[in-house]
């Protein structure tokens, strides 16, 4: 066939911005700005989103698309006015797997929260009459993959959202300006922050045996765990557990059975299709280690070590949500994680994880025999990375 009788299918472009926010990464766009036939949930909007970031890629690089063949940067945002009145933006997440043909939206991403409010200020979501000449934004911003209020302070600089700054937060390079962020009534939308009723259960995980365990909905489905009962310390860094394949499966086996005990799924099969929640963690007393960046951490520094999983894989830092998760149940006496930090009331704890350390914060009561969290609290950053089009084949989606 020559040249010139071939048929080629033109590339379409699409408005979009890359933005860090806290440590992870992902491409955001304006609802409106969508192909039309992406524009609604489904399979149109699944199979372009898979496009934009590069999967699904039985290499696991995403070479030919934006992710960059990690969780923390498989990571798609849509955003639009928000139909609330009490609110200024909505906001949908979805966690685009790697190798498999799927798109998760059954929760948040905690770090890309953070970028939310400046992109909704810079893209003319939020009512101009409300942003100041210097100061800060409250945006307040529903999340609609778990139905939950978030709400970011942006500080602004000459009528801009002011993006570099002297905050910095370990697992990203470079400081920037502090976005604190906070999660209003974390857990799911009755309240259940303990889905089996108990601080710490009996997990009871076939070839691997019966593991403490304290299930808790706050922020992500978790599953915490204490690392010496399954053969760690809790200073690991990524290495020692994602070359290990043994491992790798070790906890995936875990999570099905956590999310069948916690009730988001009916059978351990239905795991593999639910990638991002639940999430599984381990803590362990403090102790002195080096972070993947060569920085000491020392144990008179933090109140407790955390580690956890994210996509079948030890996260390069903290997921957003996860730090939701480890400020609830730290704040509730009794729980493994509250324990790991020396029990108590605890309305604070800063956790080392493998990039440094966190410091988050979360308020706890009892109403009606129920645990209830009222907010959990978080400083991040965001920065955009490039704003134009992502281009992707017409016949994408």
């Amino acid at each position: 066939m020559s040249q010139g009788s071939q048929t080629h299918i033109a590339q379409i472009r699409i408005p979009a911005t890359y933005m860090r926010g806290g440590t992870s990464k992902g491409v955001f766009f304006k609802l409106t700005d969508l192909p039309e036939a992406a524009q609604v949930p489904g399979e149109a909007r699944d199979r372009l989103l898979m496009r934009v970031i590069g999967s699904p890629d039985p290499y696991q690089k995403q070479i030919d698309g934006m992710g960059g063949a990690t969780s923390s940067t498989s990571k798609t945002v849509i955003l639009s006015s928000s139909e609330s009145p009490d609110h200024d933006v909505d906001y949908l997440f979805g966690q685009v797997s790697i190798d498999k043909p799927f798109v998760d939206w059954s929760g948040n991403c905690g770090n890309l929260s953070a970028a939310v409010g400046p992109f909704a200020i810079s893209n003319g979501l939020v009512d101009p009459t409300r942003i100041p000449e210097n100061g800060e934004v409250e945006v307040r911003i529903w999340q609609a993959n778990i139905g939950k209020t978030i709400v970011s302070l942006v500080p602004i600089t000459n009528g801009a959202v002011q993006e570099t700054g002297d905050f910095e937060l370990d697992g990203v390079t470079f400081p920037a300006a502090e976005v604190p962020v906070a999660f209003k009534d974390p857990a799911d939308g009755e309240g259940a922050i303990f889905p089996t009723g108990n601080l710490v259960d009996d997990l009871d995980v076939p070839g691997i045996g019966t593991l403490k365990a304290t299930m808790i909905n706050a922020g992500i489905p978790t599953v915490f765990l204490r690392a010496a009962d399954i053969g760690y310390t809790g200073n690991e860094l990524q290495e020692a557990i994602n070359g290990d394949a043994k491992a790798l499966e070790m906890f995936e086996t875990i999570r099905a059975h956590g999310a069948v005990r916690m009730g988001l799924i009916q059978d351990v099969a239905e795991a593999a299709n639910r990638q991002h929640t639940p999430k599984v963690a381990f803590v362990a007393a403090p102790a002195d280690y080096l972070s993947s960046s060569g920085k000491q951490v020392k144990a008179e520094e933090i109140d407790l070590l955390v580690r956890a999983l994210s996509m079948g894989k030890l996260h390069h830092a903290m997921m957003g949500t996860a730090a939701v998760a480890i400020a609830s149940a730290a704040a509730i006496d009794g729980t493994l994680v509250n324990m790991a930090a020396g029990g108590g009331k605890l309305n604070a704890v800063t956790f080392g994880h493998p990039s440094g350390t966190l410091r988050v914060g979360a308020e706890a009561s009892q109403v009606d025999g129920r645990w209830v969290i009222e907010e959990a609290v978080m400083s991040r950053s965001a920065r955009v990375l490039m704003e134009g089009f992502v281009r992707v084949p017409g016949d994408s989606f």
